[in-house]
């Protein structure tokens, strides 16, 4: 199984890079977030998803390990296949869906080609739980595509977590004074978490 790719970038469609590795282009299925950070003749690495069926190998290439986790995470939903999967990671990065889902927000995860009210609902039902652990992850070291970090969220919400607070509270309630404020620092954002919490 293939879990990395580094090569040059030979091109880019719509939903799909070719990688030229040593001479072998592997042709990569990234969603958009990914791909706008690709550059034609440039090198990169993404992160790979190899998936084997009887008529073909396909490969799902992410700019972090944390999205390559939400493709795998968003498919344990119900009627979520790869298609689905890239459609939200396409609409969201993994930062807004991590708040989306910790804030139950179905309309962000709607906004999804091909994801209906329904299906948003289950999507932000059945992960609502997950949110918490991702947005707790640590650093990727090694990857050359830029992608959205989340250092101050983390660190609030695992802050949050010693003071007591579930891992689900800590999550929804930084993650609402994070859309609020936008970027902010972690002491702003603990302190005004804490606020949140006790109103």
């Amino acid at each position: 199984m293939i879990g990395k790719l580094t090569g040059v970038i030979d091109s880019i469609a719509e939903e799909h890079a070719i990688i030229d590795v040593a001479g072998v282009g592997y042709l990569v299925h990234c969603p958009s977030s990914t791909l706008s950070g690709l550059t034609p003749g440039a090198t990169a690495t993404l992160m790979i998803e190899t998936r084997v069926s009887e008529d073909a190998i396909r490969l799902y290439g992410f700019s972090s390990p944390d999205e390559r986790e939400w493709f795998r995470i968003l498919q344990t939903v119900q009627s979520v296949g790869a298609r689905v999967a890239l459609n939200v990671l396409s609409a969201l990065s993994s930062r807004e869906l991590e708040r989306a889902l910790a804030l139950g927000d179905k309309a962000a995860i709607g906004r999804a080609q091909g994801v209906g009210p329904k299906l948003a609902t289950r999507i932000t039902t059945e992960l609502k739980d997950k949110a918490p652990a991702m947005m707790m992850r640590g650093h990727a070291d090694g990857i050359q595509v830029p992608s959205a970090r989340r250092g101050p969220e983390s660190d609030a919400i695992a802050a949050l977590v010693k003071l007591g607070y579930s891992q689900g509270h800590a999550a929804e309630a930084v993650a609402r004074v994070a859309h609020d404020l936008g970027d902010v620092p972690t002491d702003r954002l603990i302190r005004e978490s804490l606020r949140s919490m006790v109103r």
